[in-house]
């Protein structure tokens, strides 16, 4: 038997190719929509992928179901559990709990195990070379390495209401009747690691066991104790943030992702072209330097996404396909490092990317404003009362924030405008923890006519200019105007901009 992990660090998602080596027949579990890795290595193992599946709606991803079984003449094989809502909108063979599929001597077989989401399914893998029972689980957003899918998702991002709670008591009657049943040995691979925010606190471990997880599991003491309602208050405590684009994605898997077939390379793109197209609202341009090169000039309204290894994350942060026809161009060396972009792109339904230019030389410049955590406090002493934003998660900023700035994450701002702070004197200052997420929300904000103004540094800048102050110290944790908190200054001030999903 042979199990490969395919791991892609932008979207902390996993999927995987199982096979039959003696018959030469693969399954690929959860793909996403850039399908080459999985062509790649079937061709060099010598196999033919002869099936193609998904554990559930995905959220965070849109997936390559479709598209692998196109190109390779594959069956797909979606959940046909979770009741009417969550039925597949596109042709395939319905899989429910017990279903199984072989492969060779390889016995692949589906189980319920709703919770994250209704339809979820996780996979039982029997290699009947060697054994008549299972050996390892793919489980999906099910269990994690030291942690759960979260139930609160479809709450939270897809705006239904109250569905969390039912899928918490899913969980935990699928953890004690499917994946507690299962011997100690079985091995666990799951959907995602660490920075997925399909888990609250998901370890970076790429697999586990069931008896780890049993011992060791922050939920293994409720489930010994039959401590349901224990296990249901942990579990919804806490959770982070879901991007605005998660309900697309629900949407888009649910009726079936648009088939690419063989996509077209980008295209060098000329400064007058690229000029007409920004005038006329008929191309973005994505500003690929890094925060500090962008803040030095940049085109005006561009969109900053300065990381590839983020880009699917950031582009669906920054871009909206369901409301946005403009064609991408994405600064870049050559064409090949265009379609690197564009394969984090697809991921998350962007399919815009249609060019690339390697310069901005020749195209109108502007320096996006900035200001120092000094300037913003001389203007807050002399009145100035400035609408401020913090585009980090609600547990940064209620770890410890800026006084007076409202919360909303990166991932919502430009689906959310509606929530910004009310208009006041002067623009929108924003900021994360570093800049890095905070440029990404900037620029997407100017790009939709706001006038902003980043606070340089952000959060991290902000904390060590305020710790230098001689009143450091006072008045920790008292509320200020709106709400919010003076950041507790005993403590580290929140996470990196590392950059996580969440």
């Amino acid at each position: 038997m042979l199990l490969e992990r395919i791991y892609d660090e932008d979207l902390s998602q996993t999927s995987y190719l199982i096979a039959c080596q003696a018959s030469g027949e693969a399954l690929v579990v959860d793909p996403r929509r850039d399908i080459q890795q999985y062509l790649d290595l079937a061709a060099q193992h010598g196999l033919r992928i002869t099936a193609v599946t998904e554990t559930h709606l995905h959220a965070d991803f849109l997936s390559g179901t479709r598209e692998l079984a196109a190109a390779t003449g594959a069956t797909a094989y979606v959940p046909g559990t979770g009741g009417e809502d969550w039925q597949y909108g596109f042709e395939a063979e319905r899989l429910h709990d017990h279903d199984t599929l072989t492969l060779g001597r390889i016995t692949v077989t589906a189980r319920h195990t709703p919770g994250h989401t209704p339809e979820h399914l996780s996979y039982l893998i029997t290699d009947g070379a060697f054994a008549d029972e299972p050996g390892y689980i793919l489980t999906g957003d099910f269990v994690f390495s030291g942690d759960l899918g979260r139930p609160d998702l479809l709450d939270e991002a897809v705006g239904m209401h109250d569905t969390r709670f039912a899928g918490a008591k899913q969980l935990f009657t699928s953890l004690k009747e499917v994946f507690l049943a299962l011997p100690d040995h079985v091995q666990v691979f799951p959907g995602h690691g660490s920075g997925s925010a399909c888990g609250k606190a998901i370890g970076a471990l790429p697999s586990t066991s069931v008896g780890y997880e049993r011992h060791f599991a922050w939920w293994g003491p409720y489930l010994k104790n039959d401590d349901e309602q224990g296990f249901i208050d942990e579990l919804l405590d806490g959770q982070p943030d879901a991007h605005a684009y998660f309900a697309r994605m629900k949407r888009q898997n649910q009726e079936g992702p648009a088939l690419l077939g063989e996509r077209t390379p980008p295209r060098e793109v000329g400064a007058e072209e690229l000029s007409r197209g920004l005038e006329q609202g008929t191309i973005a341009l994505v500003d690929t330097r890094p925060v500090a090169q962008v803040h030095a000039g940049t085109v005006p309204g561009a969109l900053n996404i300065p990381v590839l290894g983020k880009a699917a994350s950031h582009i669906a942060w920054a871009f909206d396909p369901d409301t946005d026809d403009a064609e991408l161009v994405v600064l870049a060396e050559d064409a090949a490092t265009a379609a690197e972009y564009g394969d984090h792109f697809v991921r998350v339904g962007v399919d815009a990317l249609t060019g690339f230019v390697p310069s901005l030389e020749g195209l109108p410049q502007t320096v996006p404003p900035v200001i120092s955590p000094a300037e913003l406090e001389r203007q807050r002493s002399e009145g100035t009362v400035p609408r401020l934003l913090d585009v980090r998660t609600r547990t940064e900023h209620a770890a410890g924030t800026i006084p007076g700035a409202q919360q909303l994450s990166a991932g919502k701002v430009l689906f959310h405008q509606g929530e910004l702070p009310a208009e006041g004197e002067g623009p929108l200052v924003t900021f994360c923890q570093s800049g890095l997420r905070n440029t990404v929300a900037a620029s997407a904000l100017r790009r939709a006519g706001h006038d902003v103004v980043e606070l340089d540094g952000s959060y991290a800048a902000w904390a060590q200019w305020d710790a230098a102050q001689p009143d450091h110290g006072a008045q920790p944790g008292t509320a200020d105007q709106g709400g919010t908190q003076h950041p507790d200054r005993s403590a580290q001030p929140g996470t990196t901009d590392d950059e996580r999903t969440a």
